[in-house]
């Protein structure tokens, strides 16, 4: 299955949220490859987007988001719990996309505790090198397996608490 490119994630965020559904994340870890079709995901798109890490300016935390498509942007949060995101658009527009469920396993902290992703792949490119990528498996996902809603857990948001940028599909 061919791994997908920069030139994938250098599109609008919402087009690459949606057409990350159907998609296969992928992990090496000591010598197996385990490969997940993602059925969740939330698009955090640019600057105004008053849910996203980058709305305040850029920072330690979020440079990644500000840095080039097709690179990991993994952040820590509530003191637990690792949260996978993939950059996309062009370099120093701030947006990426959040990762939210795969086959078989629902909730963004489940998912990175189950494949063993942490900070140590924050910055780094998807690629099989890192022994962290995303695979297209030939899958075809017609629109109207595509659902949205807003995303989860964002009440501080303001308008952008109930934008439609939570993707998933249906089953």
């Amino acid at each position: 299955m061919p791994v997908l490119t920069k030139k994938f994630f250098e599109r609008p965020t919402l087009k690459v949220a949606q057409k990350l559904l159907g998609k296969f994340l992928c992990r090496k870890i000591k010598g197996k490859v385990y490969k997940f079709a993602i059925t969740e995901v939330e698009a955090y798109d640019g600057p105004k987007d008053k849910a996203s890490h980058a709305h305040r300016g850029k920072t330690s935390r979020n440079a990644p988001m500000f840095g080039s498509a097709g690179v990991w942007y993994v952040y820590f949060v509530y003191g637990i719990y690792n949260m996978l995101n993939i950059v996309t658009g062009p370099k120093d527009y701030p947006a990426a996309v959040l990762i939210r469920g795969i086959e078989g396993i629902n909730g963004p902290a489940r998912l990175t505790k189950k494949l063993k992703i942490d900070k140590k792949f924050n910055e780094k490119p998807a690629i099989k090198k890192t022994g962290l990528w995303i695979e297209d498996g030939g899958v075809k996902i017609k629109k109207s397996q595509i659902k949205s809603s807003p995303r989860i857990g964002i009440p501080y948001a303001e308008e952008w608490k109930d934008k439609h940028y939570r993707f998933y599909l249906k089953i």
